[in-house]
């Protein structure tokens, strides 16, 4: 009896078992069943009005379909000026590139060197260098595309990017940082997380960019741009504003000051710490087409002016605020020199130079500048402050120390005035350098978009478990169906021999 009674017990825990094992099968993670695949790489270089960096992205070697895996793997950022600063110095621009890109070299394995794109995108100093001189600016990336194409990777070439490319790739990298477009889930679903989109504000050397989503009428549709990603349709208000950018804003305001001040061979300068001087050349201010309309006539480029700082932070607002236009607009709104805008409407993220301007102004003064008012109060204690003062609190920003009062003000005017950011608004700007480990610009959401990384529709169900775990699972249902097989061909005898007196199962 007890031998006719073993096997129909035995017979379904074997089946349990099997049944538990495909279930834990299941729940393990990909990588707990086999190594981890290889990563794919790519490369851009974010060539700027002040300064080229490049940027090393890297994803899993069997995912490359755009679905939220690009990360940063490395950054190097060049030594000296934008390539545009090298112009009229033949191959000094491929030249400086070259640390960074051996850089590059070590940090990719070498076996997938020759599968690495690189992209080079230049932004607002080209822009302006494309105006003064396009000859000088052909020129130069010609020789950048030379020297890239020396290195062992996939060279996709290099380009000007317009402002509106400039401020539409920050906002793909802000929102596909935040994982604002796609989320992965469980069981190997790729989500629509349902969040709103960030709004992107980039501030650089040459050029400052707005962008979000609007829904209200764009009526100047050169800044309106569609785009549709995972299956999504986003329309984009976005613009960029030349001679915005700090650099070509700081000369701006000096030209404005000279000019104002009858070009005087000594002049006050009100956003300076009132115990600091220095001396330039006029061509230093001169020299861009931000600044060529204030030319004095007649013109020495190598005149020399003193500028003497007198802190005044309401004589700085004064003169900063004359830089922009806000007195017509031919819509029915703008944020400065006629330029349309639509309300301000969700969360934002400020990067680049917003980013260090803030951080500065709460090293300083320690106040935490979240509302419009306390960031006038952080300005105007920061412009009170003296250069020894501002020395001991930041020694290391010690050659950018009197062009923050400025550029401090200068972020009041654009946030507060120009984008028309308010007590509401302004505390929804998140002023970050990084997300996720990731530098913030534009170069990441460039590269996503060049290399067809971002679908325009929708992924779909993706395979939770690697082809090996898919082997050994099946290979337990065919045990499981075996095993459920003999348990019926041994029930089956067994009511045989009682002589069909009751169901085999």
């Amino acid at each position: 009896m007890a031998q006719r009674t073993a096997r129909p017990v035995l017979v379904p825990a074997a089946l349990l078992l099997l049944g538990l094992a495909a279930i834990l099968l299941l729940t393990v993670p990909t990588e707990d069943v086999r190594e981890a695949p290889g990563f794919m790489y790519g490369i851009v270089l974010d060539a700027g009005s002040s300064h080229t960096a490049l940027y090393i992205y890297k994803w899993p070697a069997d995912k490359e379909n755009g679905t939220g895996i690009v990360t940063q793997h490395s950054e190097c950022h060049v030594k000296g000026g934008g390539i545009s600063s090298y112009a009229g110095q033949p191959g000094a621009a491929g030249q400086s590139l070259e640390a960074c890109l051996n850089q590059a070299v070590k940090d990719i394995p070498k076996d997938k060197h020759k599968l690495t794109p690189v992209y080079l995108g230049a932004t607002a100093g080209m822009r302006l260098l494309q105006i003064s001189s396009p000859k000088q600016s052909d020129q130069i990336l010609e020789e950048v595309g030379s020297k890239i194409q020396s290195f062992p990777f996939n060279y996709q070439g290099a380009a000007i990017l317009s402002g509106q490319e400039e401020g539409a790739f920050g906002w793909v990298t802000v929102n596909y940082l935040l994982e604002n477009f796609i989320k992965y889930g469980f069981v190997g679903h790729w989500l629509s997380p349902g969040r709103p989109t960030v709004g992107a504000l980039d501030f650089g050397g040459a050029s400052t960019q707005i962008t979000f989503v609007t829904q209200a009428e764009v009526e100047d549709k050169r800044d309106m741009k569609k785009l549709r990603l995972y299956g999504q349709e986003y329309s984009l208000y976005t613009h960029s504003f030349l001679c915005y950018g700090q650099d070509q804003f700081l000369k701006r305001l000096l030209a404005h000051i000279l000019k104002s001040q009858g070009y005087s061979a000594t002049v006050t300068h009100p956003c300076y710490p009132a115990d600091h001087s220095r001396v330039l050349k006029l061509d230093s201010i001169f020299n861009s087409p931000c600044t060529n309309k204030s030319k004095p006539s007649p013109y020495n480029p190598q005149a020399s002016v003193t500028i003497q700082g007198s802190g005044r932070y309401e004589h700085c607002l004064g003169n900063v605020s004359e830089l922009f236009s806000f007195s017509s607009c031919p819509y029915s709104q703008c944020s400065f020199d006629q330029v349309f805008q639509p309300n301000v409407t969700g969360s934002f993220m400020a990067f680049s130079a917003y980013y260090y301007i803030h951080s500065f102004l709460q090293q300083v003064t320690g106040i935490s500048a979240r509302t419009p008012d306390q960031l006038q109060q952080a300005a105007k204690a920061l412009c009170g402050k003296t250069y020894q003062q501002l020395s001991i609190l930041a020694p290391e920003q010690k050659s950018r120390l009197q062009d923050y009062c400025a550029s401090s003000v200068f972020l009041q005017v654009l946030t507060l005035r120009g984008y028309g950011f308010d007590d509401v608004s302004f505390p929804r700007i998140s002023f970050q350098k990084k997300a996720g480990g990731t530098s913030v610009g534009w170069a990441l959401g460039y590269m996503l978009s060049l290399s067809s990384l971002l679908p325009a529709e929708t992924v779909g169900l993706r395979k939770a478990l690697t082809p090996a775990a898919w082997g050994v699972l099946i290979s337990l249902f065919v045990l499981l169906l075996v095993a459920v097989l003999v348990f019926i061909l041994l029930r089956a005898r067994d009511w045989r021999k009682k002589g069909g007196g009751e169901s085999p199962l």
